[in-house]
């Protein structure tokens, strides 16, 4: 009885696997779909196909798209942050002069939101449409400590920083950042004539963004 049951122990593992693997395998063709063809276009069929899955395979895992779409959402997150964790420490960071590393940052930032700004779009209108829900909450708590990790990487360089108050406005000037960002590149408004008042291309945004954050930091800044 008892070498039974350790075979049936020793034989979960595998399935245990597999099972993982094909969690993963959706939660990625979910995000593509996302990316590809927004909230609307992430049909249960499209993201099975995508999947190489059928549609019944997804529902007896999900009830319903929703809950997919919300199991795939705090998957990206959580994976963000654990990129973040096992990225750059303090101390290296440290040792980057503060300039370079903030158009480092900045540059990555930019890139990352042109490439995304599909799926960003789409998952930033389903988070906010759920908000004060249990989801929300999850995704939040994710996004903040995301956020947490890159301030602790700029206060690296707190003696750079003639702010009064460096822990806040590292923070409030990402958010400048990202909210530009989300403002012109992830979901863009028609700004008619503005839009001549703009950086010509984005390595000229990319510098505009780096100057206005280093400026709002109090942080010397070598003419080019």
């Amino acid at each position: 009885m008892k070498r039974e049951r350790k075979r049936a122990k020793k034989g979960l593992a595998p399935q245990q696997e597999r099972s993982r693997e094909s969690l993963r395998k959706l939660q990625k063709a979910t995000a593509e779909v996302l990316g590809q063809h927004g909230l609307e276009g992430a049909t249960i069929p499209r993201i099975a196909q995508h999947a190489g899955l059928t549609p019944g395979a997804i529902y007896r895992r999900f009830h319903d798209k929703e809950a997919l779409l919300e199991d795939a959402i705090l998957g990206m997150l959580e994976r963000q942050l654990e990129r973040s964790q096992a990225g750059m420490t303090p101390e290296a960071a440290a040792q980057i002069p503060m300039t370079v590393f903030t158009e480092t940052v900045i540059n990555g930032m930019v890139l990352g939101y042109r490439l995304n700004a599909p799926l960003l779009r789409a998952m930033r209108i389903f988070v906010q449409g759920r908000a004060n829900t249990s989801f929300w909450r999850k995704a939040c708590k994710l996004e903040v400590r995301a956020f947490e990790r890159v301030v602790e990487l700029f206060l690296a360089h707190r003696q750079e920083i003639k702010h009064p108050d460096p822990r806040g406005a590292v923070s409030m000037g990402l958010m400048m950042v990202i909210s530009t960002l989300f403002e012109i590149v992830v979901m863009p408004l028609d700004l008619g004539p503005l839009k001549e008042f703009l950086p010509k291309d984005d390595m000229a945004f990319r510098r505009e963004l780096a100057r206005a954050f280093l400026s709002y930091l109090g942080v010397e800044q070598k003419p080019a």
